[in-house]
C-alpha cells in the first residue's frame, strides 16, 4: 500500500500574518499519510468528516473523529497520521483575530450546531456581515470537551515493551501480573510506574489504547462484534461498557451512517 509522508515547517505563533478570523480546509487523503512534527502560526481546530486520524504531541496521542475534534493552539509542535480515504476537516483561527480556548491541545465536541456553523463559513456566497455573525457564533460555542480520546505513552525502558506490545496488538489479554512475571519485577513496581508515566492505571491505559484502535475500525465500517473481538473483549456488551467509560460515547456513534 502506498504511504505518504508530508513535511511542513514549524512556525511560532503569529510568525506569519493571518488576517482572517476563521478559514476552513478540507481534504480526502488518497494514501495512508503521516505528517512530520510541525507547528502553525494560527490556532487550529481539527476534525474529520469521515474516518479517524491521530494527532501526536510528544508522548500524547489524540484520536480525531467526526464527533470529537482537537484544538491545537498556535505554535504547538505536533505530528499526525491518517488512513487512506479519511476526509480531514480543519478550521484555522487567526492568531491576532481570535483567542485560544486553551494553552494546550484539548478535545472539542463537534456538535451538530458547531458543524453547521463551520459548514456555513465555507459557503462561497456568504456576505461579510453574515460571515462575521457566524464567526462570532463559532467562537461563542467553542469550548473544551469533558472527555478526550487521549493515550499518553510511557517512555521508560521498563514500560516500553508493554506499551509496544499492547499498541501492536490491542487484543493482548496479559494482565499487569503477567507482565510483572515476564519482566521479573513486582506488580507494585509496574503499578507505580504506569501511574507516574501515564497518569492512570494499567487497566485504564489499556482500555484507552483499545478504544483508539476500535474507533479506527468502527469508522471503517466494522461491525461492533468484530471490533470487540479484535481488541480483546470476550463479548460486545463488555466492550461496549468499557468503551463508554473510556470515551463517553457508544461504539455505534463512530460507525458510518
Amino acid at each position: 500500500m502506498t504511504r505518504e509522508t508530508r513535511t511542513l515547517p514549524a512556525h511560532a505563533p503569529g510568525a506569519v500574518e493571518t488576517p482572517f478570523v476563521i478559514q476552513g480546509y478540507e481534504e480526502v487523503v488518497p494514501h495512508d499519510t503521516a505528517w512530520n512534527d510541525h507547528s502553525h502560526p494560527f490556532h487550529e481546530l481539527l476534525w474529520n468528516e469521515r474516518g479517524a486520524s491521530s494527532a501526536i504531541v510528544g508522548s500524547r496521542i489524540w484520536t480525531i473523529t467526526p464527533t470529537i475534534g482537537l484544538w491545537m493552539p498556535a505554535g504547538t509542535l505536533h505530528g499526525g497520521v491518517a488512513a487512506a480515504g479519511t476526509c480531514l476537516r480543519a478550521s484555522f483561527f487567526g492568531f491576532r483575530t481570535t483567542s485560544s480556548i486553551s494553552d494546550i491541545p484539548v478535545a472539542v465536541e463537534i456538535t451538530p450546531l458547531l458543524r453547521l456553523l463551520l459548514e456555513r463559513l465555507g459557503e462561497p456566497e456568504l456576505r461579510p456581515p453574515s460571515r462575521a455573525a457566524t464567526e462570532a457564533l463559532v467562537l461563542d460555542v467553542l469550548a473544551p470537551a469533558p472527555r478526550e480520546l487521549l493515550v499518553r505513552l510511557p517512555s521508560s525502558a521498563l514500560l516500553r515493551p508493554i506499551a509496544e506490545a499492547v499498541r501492536e496488538d490491542p487484543g493482548d489479554r496479559r494482565t499487569l501480573t503477567d507482565w510483572a512475571t515476564a519482566l521479573e519485577v513486582s506488580p507494585r513496581t509496574l503499578t507505580r510506574a504506569f501511574t507516574a508515566e501515564t497518569g492512570t492505571s494499567f487497566a485504564r491505559w489499556v482500555a484507552s489504547v483499545r478504544a483508539q484502535h476500535a474507533i479506527g475500525l468502527l469508522t471503517r465500517g466494522w461491525e461492533v462484534e468484530a471490533v470487540a473481538e479484535q481488541v480483546g473483549y470476550r463479548s460486545s456488551s463488555a466492550f461496549g461498557a468499557t468503551f463508554r467509560r473510556a470515551t463517553g460515547l457508544t461504539p455505534g456513534t463512530f460507525r458510518p451512517s
